[in-house]
C-alpha cells in the first residue's frame, strides 16, 4: 500500500489510442480528460512528472483498415495519427510528449522486452490450431473470422467477440466461421506461437492487487481484476505473438511470418515514448520507470483493466528492473443519447467535428464529460445534459459571478483592484471558504475522484456569487465606496482563486481569467489566498468566459445522430425476401413497357396519387399512380417509364387507372423510377 507515500516524481499515461480512426467523447470521458486534469493538478503543485501516450499502431484492425480502403497500413496510420494528436493538442491535452508505436525506437524497446523474457525461458512455445484462409495463404487473426455467436445466434459476430451480446468467444466456438479475406470457409492448421504463462503470476499479483491496493484501487478495478484472478480455472497462458505481417517482428528464431501480439508491444510504448521525451529534454529516462521512488499511473477504460493490471505488470515484474504501476483508476464506458458508442455505426460525437463545430468551447465539453464521467459505471452523455450544464453550471454560475466582478470593478474604480478595508462577518466567513476549497479539491484529485473535485470547484464559483448577491456591491456604492471595494477586492480574489483551482479541468477558462488579471505563474501553493491580486492593479475588461446555447445548436446535433442511425440501419436492411416461384407462362403474361408521361397532375383529396396520362405505342391510357410523396408532377412529365399495361382496369377514386407504372422500393421505402439509360420507342416490350 503506497497511498501515503511521498513520491519524488511521477510517470502518468493515458491508453495509446488505436489509430484505425478518430477520436470521439468515450475515449475523452475514459481516460484522456481524466489524466489531463490529473496532470495539470500535478504540475501546480510542483510536482516532477512525465505525461506520455502515443498512437497504438499495430494489430489486425489497421490490416482490415487499410484492406477496406485499399491502401497500406502505414498510411492509415499515418492519416489517424496526425488527425489524433492535432485533436488532442487543439483539446488541451498537455502529454509532455505524444509519440507512435510505429516509431523505431518503439521497435527496439520491444524487441528489447521480448526477447529478455524470452531468454529467461518465461515462454511457452505451443504449436496450437488456428484458422488459415487458404485462397488467401495466410493465418487468420480473430477479427478477420465471422460467424454465428454461439450465445445469442447473432450472424456477425467476431472470432474473438460478439459486439451484440458482449461475450468474449474464440475462433473455433463461432458456428459457419467465414473469411473476410476471401468469404470461403477457413480450415484449421498447426502454427507454433510464444506464451506468457500467467498462472505462474497468479499468487504474485493477488498480493499486490487484492491485498496491498485493496484500499486505494477503484472497486470497478478490483472486482475485474478479481474475476480475472479467482476465475475457476484460473489465469490462462496468453500468446504472446501472431500470424500477422503488420506489427514488430518476433525477434527470435522461428518467428519469421510473425509479429509481437499488439498487447504485448503496445503497454511497452510508454516507455519508448518517456524514453523519446527525455532524449528531447537531455534527461535520463530511466527514473521514470526504475526508481522506487516514482509513482506510476495508468489511466485507462475499463476494457483495458486486464492488459494493465495482469499482463503488463506480469511482464515488468518478471523483467525485474521497472515499477508497477500505483494506481490504474480506470472508468467505465460513456454511452451516447441512451445507446453504447460504436464507431462502426457511426453512433458518436468525434473530437475533430465537435471542434470544429464549437470553436473556443473545448472546456464545455471538458467540463459536462467530467461532471458526468463513467468513474464507477457506466453513464450517459445527452446533447440536452450538454447544453443545460452550459446554460446553467457555466454561463449562471461561472461565467456570470467572474463578470460581475469585473464589470462592477470596471464600472465603480476604473478598473482598478480597490483596496480592502474593515471586514465584516460575512467576509471573514467567506475568506475562511476560500483557504478550505483548495484543499479539499485536491483531496478529491489526489483519490482520483475528478466528478467530486469538480463539484466542490462549481461550489467555490456558488460561493462568489452568493457572497456578491448577498453583499450587494451595486447598492452600497451609492453609500458607502470603502465598503464596497472590500466586497470587489474579496470577490476579485475569489475569481482568481477559482482560476488556479479550476485550471486542471477547464484550462482555457482559466487562462481567460489570468489575462483579464494580467496573473501569471500561479500555482496551487497561491490558491487559498485572500490577496492574490494587489491592490491597484489595472484588470483589462471582461472577456467573455460562456455562451448560452440555444435549442436549434444541440437539436441540430441530435439529429446528425438521428441522421446517422437511420444511415446505418438503411446500409445494413436486407433485401425483401423472394416470393414464391411462379412459371414461365405466368411471367410472359405480364405485358411491361417502355411509355413517356405525358401529363401529370395531383388528385384533390389525395397526398399519394397523382394522375398521369401515358403514350404507350398503342394509344393514350390514363393511370393513377401511388408516387405523389415521392415527385412533383412536373418531375415526371416527358420522362420514359416502364408500365404493366394489360392490367385489368381498376376505378379510383371515380378513375379508371388503366395499368400500373412500375417502381423501384429502396431500403428507406422510397421509391425509383424504372428507366431505359437511353431513349427507345414508347410502347417498347420488356422482356
Amino acid at each position: 500500500m503506497t497511498k501515503n507515500k511521498s513520491f519524488k516524481r511521477y510517470t502518468v499515461t493515458s491508453a495509446l489510442p488505436y489509430a484505425n480512426g478518430p477520436l470521439h467523447i468515450g475515449h475523452l470521458a475514459g481516460c484522456y480528460i481524466p489524466s489531463d486534469i490529473y496532470v495539470r493538478y500535478l504540475r501546480s503543485m510542483g510536482r516532477d512528472v512525465a505525461y506520455v501516450c502515443g498512437s497504438d499502431e499495430h494489430g489486425v484492425a489497421i490490416t482490415i483498415k487499410a484492406n477496406k480502403e485499399g491502401i497500406s497500413p502505414q498510411e492509415v496510420v499515418d492519416r489517424y495519427h496526425q488527425m489524433m494528436k492535432a485533436s488532442f493538442d487543439e483539446f488541451g491535452i498537455s502529454f509532455d510528449h505524444y509519440s507512435r508505436t510505429s516509431a523505431k525506437i518503439h521497435h527496439e524497446t520491444a524487441s528489447e522486452f521480448f526477447k529478455d523474457l524470452y531468454e529467461k525461458g518465461e515462454f511457452l512455445e505451443q504449436t496450437t490450431e488456428q484458422y488459415y484462409d487458404e485462397e488467401a495463404g495466410q493465418f487468420l487473426a480473430d477479427r478477420y473470422i465471422e460467424g454465428t455467436c454461439p450465445k445469442c445466434g447473432h450472424e456477425g459476430a467476431y472470432g474473438d467477440q460478439c459486439e451484440k451480446c458482449g461475450s468474449s468467444l474464440s475462433p473455433t466456438e463461432l458456428i459457419n466461421p467465414i473469411s473476410k479475406l476471401s468469404g470461403n470457409t477457413p480450415v484449421l492448421k498447426e502454427t507454433k506461437h510464444w506464451f506468457l504463462d500467467l498462472a505462474r503470476y497468479t499468487e504474485f499479483l493477488k498480493n499486490w492487487i487484492l491485498v496491498e491496493h485493496e484500499s486505494d484501487w477503484k472497486n470497478n478495478v478490483l472486482g475485474q481484476c478479481r474475476s480475472w484472478l479467482e476465475a475457476g480455472d484460473g489465469l490462462q497462458a496468453r500468446s504472446m505473438t501472431r500470424d500477422l505481417d503488420w506489427g514488430i517482428p518476433v525477434p527470435v528464431e522461428g518467428g519469421e511470418g510473425k509479429v509481437l501480439y499488439v498487447w504485448f508491444d503496445a503497454p511497452i510504448g510508454y516507455i519508448s515514448s518517456t524514453k523519446e521525451w527525455a532524449a528531447e529534454k537531455g534527461i535520463d529516462w530511466e527514473p521514470y520507470w526504475k526508481d522506487k521512488d516514482t509513482k506510476l499511473v495508468h489511466f485507462i477504460g475499463k476494457d483495458n483493466i486486464v492488459f494493465h493490471c495482469i499482463i503488463f505488470p506480469a511482464i515488468l515484474k518478471t523483467h525485474g528492473e521497472f515499477v508497477l504501476p500505483d494506481n490504474v483508476p480506470a472508468n467505465e464506458f460513456l454511452n451516447l443519447e441512451g445507446d453504447k458508442i460504436s464507431t462502426s455505426r457511426n453512433w458518436a460525437v468525434w473530437l475533430h467535428e465537435y471542434l470544429e463545430e464549437f470553436p473556443g468551447k473545448q472546456d464545455v465539453l471538458r467540463y459536462v464529460l467530467t461532471a458526468n464521467a463513467p468513474e464507477t459505471k457506466d453513464n450517459d452523455f445527452t446533447w440536452k445534459d450538454f447544453q443545460s450544464r452550459n446554460n446553467s453550471e457555466l454561463v449562471a454560475i461561472y461565467g456570470n459571478f467572474v463578470n460581475r466582478a469585473v464589470v462592477l470593478t470596471h464600472k465603480f474604480f476604473d478598473g482598478n483592484v480597490p483596496a480592502i478595508g474593515e471586514l465584516h462577518g460575512i467576509d471573514k466567513d467567506v475568506l475562511e471558504e476560500i483557504k478550505a476549497f483548495p484543499e479539499k479539491i485536491a483531496a478529491s484529485i489526489e483519490r482520483y475522484r475528478f466528478r467530486e473535485a469538480l463539484s466542490f470547484v462549481m461550489d467555490f464559483a456558488r460561493t462568489g456569487n452568493k457572497y456578491l448577491a448577498d453583499t450587494e456591491p451595486w447598492k452600497t456604492i451609492k453609500t458607502d465606496k470603502e465598503r464596497t471595494g472590500t466586497i470587489l477586492n474579496i470577490a476579485l480574489n475569489i475569481a482568481a482563486n477559482l482560476a488556479v483551482v479550476g485550471e486542471p479541468f477547464l484550462p482555457f477558462t482559466s487562462q481567460k481569467i489570468f489575462d483579464m488579471f494580467s496573473l501569471e505563474g500561479l500555482k496551487w501553493t497561491d490558491a487559498g489566498k485572500a490577496d492574490i491580486l494587489d491592490v491597484g492593479v489595472k484588470l483589462n475588461q471582461a472577456a467573455l468566459l460562456f455562451e448560452k446555447l440555444e435549442d436549434a445548436v444541440v437539436e441540430a446535433q441530435v439529429n446528425k445522430l438521428l441522421e446517422s442511425k437511420k444511415q446505418n440501419e438503411l446500409a445494413n436492411a436486407k433485401a425483401a425476401p423472394m416470393k414464391e416461384i411462379i412459371s414461365y407462362d405466368d411471367f410472359v403474361k405480364l405485358d411491361m413497357r417502355v411509355v413517356k408521361v405525358l401529363t401529370a397532375e395531383a388528385m384533390p383529396k389525395s397526398k399519394k396519387l397523382l394522375k398521369l396520362t401515358v403514350e404507350t405505342g398503342l394509344g393514350k391510357k390514363t393511370v393513377l399512380s401511388g408516387v405523389a410523396e415521392y415527385f412533383k408532377p412536373e418531375e415526371l412529365i416527358g420522362k420514359q417509364v416502364v408500365m404493366l399495361i394489360n392490367l385489368a382496369p381498376r376505378k379510383m377514386m371515380g378513375i379508371d387507372s388503366e395499368g400500373m407504372i412500375l417502381m423501384a422500393e429502396d431500403k428507406d421505402g422510397s421509391l425509383k423510377l424504372l428507366q431505359p439509360h437511353e431513349a427507345t420507342a414508347d410502347g417498347s416490350t420488356i422482356s
